[in-house]
């Protein structure tokens, strides 16, 4: 399985003990690798990490086999992800905006257009089209970031807490779409609070406590909150602060 994403000793110190140390990670091809850690973990800040809205102190971090560095705007153009706060223009309607998202990776109009239009179907996102994006509702704008995210049909797709504001409809749609893209091919890294939704579609949970992977989590055993809060417990008692 080849790998769309490779991180080796990632680091970032703010200080106090926050921040990131040392993780090793991998997201292969038509993986889906989940992220599970108390408020504070550091998920999203590894997530910034990959994705370049960082700079790390140490470490590598490669995408489809290249550093970040020399990734360029090609490189980055296959690669979708929605971290902390979906963004949208406010004034602008949901396919305006699903619109210049495709643009900004580079994607011709024509062939822009119709990925807007089968993204509006697959986030059930139709009626709202020509809707101002000021006007939705979190869970909506919510659906418009994730939209944004994977309607270009990625190689890498990096989502923080994607269910936050969605209702149980739209759970459903998120969960359909990351697994349709992960059987295509794409390498999904996401993090999320709620271990018995990313269980749902995980092939692979890491547990991430003060800033360090400290185990795993089978997808498929029962009691996973048991096991996690297990392993945050025995870590705590290790390494107490």
């Amino acid at each position: 399985m080849s790998e769309r994403l490779a991180t080796h000793g990632l680091a970032r110190d703010f200080g106090a003990g926050a921040g990131v140390f040392g993780i090793d990670l991998t997201v292969g091809a038509g993986e889906i690798h989940a992220l599970v850690g108390l408020n504070g973990a550091g998920k999203t800040t590894l997530m910034r990490l990959v994705l370049g809205m960082l700079h790390p102190a140490a470490g590598t971090c490669r995408i489809n086999g290249l550093h970040l560095a020399d990734l360029g705007a090609a490189g980055w153009a296959r690669v979708g992800h929605l971290v902390e706060s979906p963004f949208a223009y406010p004034e602008l309607d949901v396919r305006t905006n699903l619109l210049l998202a495709a643009r900004l990776r580079r994607i011709p109009t024509p062939d822009a257009a119709r990925l807007v239009e089968r993204a509006l179907t697959e986030l059930d996102l139709g009626r709202y089209a020509r809707i101002p994006a000021r006007r939705l509702s979190q869970g909506n704008r919510q659906r418009v970031g994730l939209a944004a995210a994977i309607q270009h049909h990625p190689d890498l797709i990096v989502v923080d807490e994607p269910t936050n504001a969605l209702d149980p409809a739209g759970v459903i749609v998120l969960r359909d779409a990351l697994t349709r893209r992960a059987g295509a091919g794409a390498g999904i890294l996401v993090s999320s609070h709620h271990l018995d939704e990313v269980a749902r579609i995980a092939h692979r949970i890491s547990v991430v406590n003060r800033g360090r992977i400290i185990g795993t989590l089978d997808p498929d055993a029962t009691d996973l909150e048991r096991a996690f809060f297990t392993l945050v417990y025995d870590n705590e008692q290790e390494h107490p602060r």
